[in-house]
């Protein structure tokens, strides 16, 4: 084979790779995406506890059981430059949105420079840490920044791969809690 038939092999096969992942059960396209098709498959959020910026730990657990509200759970690094940008927004979200949870949780990223990012940033609503990286692997994002909305009784409503507005976000609450 000459070099630019394999080149074009390596070509069809990495379409084919990236396809593949951009899809969840075959069909349905990743982005902004619910958990429950209609057919009974919601899937219950992953259970997780973090230590927080302000020194406490934030449990999912104890949340559901205690508070009942949903969760918005966003994943984030001081290095991810859309992470950056749409931090303003979800803050500005959380203030509207007071009848939801927002908890941000550092992934990929050392204690140090997510605390200074979180300082510059100075968003208000809950930020932890995900230091032994369990909540990354348990939920699994395809990338950064990654959100899950999730239900006040534990189910994951909906999945968000990418940047979220203001706008975005007000959509997604008024559709499944409104």
């Amino acid at each position: 084979m000459t070099g630019p038939h394999r080149l074009l092999v390596l070509i069809v096969l990495l379409v084919a790779v990236i396809a593949s992942a951009c899809t969840s059960d075959g069909d349905e396209p990743t982005g902004l995406q619910g958990a429950d098709s209609g057919a009974g498959d919601a899937e219950i959020a992953p259970i997780f506890s973090v230590p927080t910026t302000d020194g406490e730990e934030f449990s999912l657990s104890e949340h559901i059981a205690d508070d009942g509200r949903p969760v918005f759970l966003n994943l984030w690094a001081s290095w991810c430059f859309p992470c950056r940008e749409e931090m303003p927004a979800i803050d500005a979200a959380s203030v509207a949105h007071p009848e939801v949870k927002f908890v941000g949780v550092a992934v990929q990223d050392s204690e140090n420079d997510a605390t200074e990012f979180a300082e510059e940033v100075a968003v208000t609503y809950l930020l932890g840490f995900d230091s032994d990286g369990n909540v990354e692997g348990a939920y699994n994002p395809l990338g950064l920044p990654a959100s899950y909305i999730i239900s006040g009784d534990g189910v994951i409503v909906e999945r968000i791969f990418g940047k979220v507005t203001e706008q975005d976000l007000a959509d997604k609450f008024a559709q499944h809690f409104g």
